[in-house]
């Protein structure tokens, strides 16, 4: 995981996902899915390329069970978008670089330069 990246857990979930004021990309994965790894660069260079705008987190599955059973996550990866501590997106396999930044970009709050 690189800077950009939370490691999320059951007990940082309600501050670092629900309560965030941006939206948030979580990738439910466990070290022993090989598409959870393939998938994992992918998210790197998403919240690198989202930094600021977007909250990039990781919960590992099989450590937090009851998160992963609150939300249906029943086949890793998943990928959840929360907005306003709410799911607007799921997501389950692995995607390209490509389909991933489209998959936030469409979540994310535009610029306010037409706010005036």
């Amino acid at each position: 995981m690189n800077d950009n990246v939370l490691k999320l857990t059951a007990q940082s979930w309600g501050t670092d996902v629900l309560k965030s004021e941006k939206p948030v990309l979580v990738d439910f994965w466990a070290e022993w899915c090989a598409p959870c790894r393939t998938l994992g660069p992918m998210i790197d260079a998403v919240a690198q390329e989202f930094a600021g705008r977007l909250v990039v987190g990781k919960l590992n599955a099989d450590d937090h069970p009851e998160v992963s059973a609150q939300y249906g996550v029943r086949a890793i990866p998943t990928l959840l978008v929360f907005r306003g501590g709410q799911v607007v997106e799921q997501r389950v396999g692995t995607l390209s670089k490509g389909e991933l930044s489209r998959m936030v970009e469409a979540h994310l709050t535009p610029a306010l330069s037409t706010a005036r």
